[in-house]
């Protein structure tokens, strides 16, 4: 091979590299205009999801509200006179931590109340499993108490009522008119 020949090759490796070097160029701006429009809509992403987690938490604070006022202005339920309520009761020890919307008591019984916006069979599997057996857990001093389950919700499918109705939970139902009206 003579000079000449590698002298053709060398300059045709250096366009060609030239021209690589050109269209790793376009890629990276292009790649760098991709970032920043990915960037722009996390946080579109982000905002929906804080403003649909704040939609879902205050439709979930209107109901518990509800279902306080409703249970504290007659502190019964199922036939059972209690002498007090609470709500959002939370309490941990060690690795476990719960919250529990309702709590009525007497001396005797103690109803745990679940509320939820809207009744899923998961919320019944929830109340069972892992809600009452680290309530056992967390609240020793209700040991000898006999404990009763009950999910509140605005809304519940008929399918739904009798799975919680069949697994012995007391299902309650927002109904009728019931209006306080506070004079100014």
């Amino acid at each position: 091979m003579t000079d000449d020949e590698l002298r053709e090759i060398v300059a045709n490796l250096a366009l060609s590299q030239a021209k690589t070097d050109a269209q790793l160029a376009k890629t990276d701006a292009q790649l760098a205009k991709t970032d920043a429009l990915l960037a722009k809509t996390d946080a579109k992403l982000s905002k929906l999801a804080d403003m649909y987690g704040g939609v879902g938490n205050n439709q979930g604070k209107v109901a518990e509200e509800f279902y306080y006022n409703s249970l504290k202005h007659k502190l019964e339920l199922n036939g059972i006179q209690f002498d007090f309520i609470e709500k959002n009761v939370t309490r941990s020890k060690g690795d476990i931590e719960e919250e529990y919307d309702l709590l009525l008591v007497n001396g005797k019984d103690v109803f745990i109340v679940e509320v939820k916006y809207r009744l899923h069979p998961k919320d019944i599997a929830c109340l069972l499993g892992r809600k009452r057996a680290n309530f056992i857990k967390l609240f020793p001093e209700y040991r000898d108490y006999k404990i009763h389950l009950a999910l509140a919700s605005f809304a519940v499918e008929e399918d739904v009522k009798r799975m919680a109705l069949e697994q012995g939970i007391t299902v309650l139902q927002r109904r009728g008119n019931i209006v306080e009206t506070l004079a100014a």
